[in-house]
Formats: C-alpha cells, structure tokens, sequence
C-alpha cells in the first residue's frame, strides 16, 4: 500500500487539520530476559521442543500502522492504514 510521506490529517493536540510527516512503525525485538521468555525456559528444561501444542490457525495479514508527527506541535499519533494486508507500506515517489 502506498502512503504519501505527508498527510493533512487532524491533530488532537492542536485542535485542527494540520499537515503531518509519516513514518512507518516498527516494533523493536523483545529481550531474552523477558518474564515470558524466562518462564518457557524453565518449563522446557529436560524437554526437546515446544512447551504448548503448534497452533492450527490460519495466517492473517497483519494491520500496517504508522505514526503521524504534527508539524506544528510535534504530536505523535498512531494510525492504522487499510485492513489487513500481506503488502507493506511503502512511501510514494
């Protein structure tokens, strides 16, 4: 999906349609010293393979969000764009 790289979109901050820069969000990695990832390791000692069974769910796209930043006010607002979709977002030339 092809998303302009700035958007005249309302601002909650400054109460109107200001114009916003986008920029696609990206989730950072998760540590391995998280209290999810140190409790499946403890429960998978003396086991070879997953703790709980493969789950039989079928793969959805995932919903592309990206963050807007009000030029005027510097705000920050996470939008969802489309439903969901297996494309990625992509910044229009």
């Amino acid at each position: 999906m092809k998303v302009p790289k700035e958007i005249n979109t309302y601002c909650p901050k400054c109460d109107k349609n200001t114009t916003h820069t986008v920029k696609f969000y990206t989730k950072k990695p998760e540590g391995g010293l998280t209290e999810g990832t140190r409790r499946n390791a403890r429960k998978r000692t003396g086991y070879i393979g997953k703790v709980k069974g493969q789950a039989t769910v079928k793969k959805v796209g995932k919903r592309q969000k990206a963050l807007l930043k009000c030029k005027t006010c510097s705000y920050t607002v996470e939008r969802v764009f489309g439903t969901r979709t297996k494309k990625k977002l992509e910044f229009k030339i």
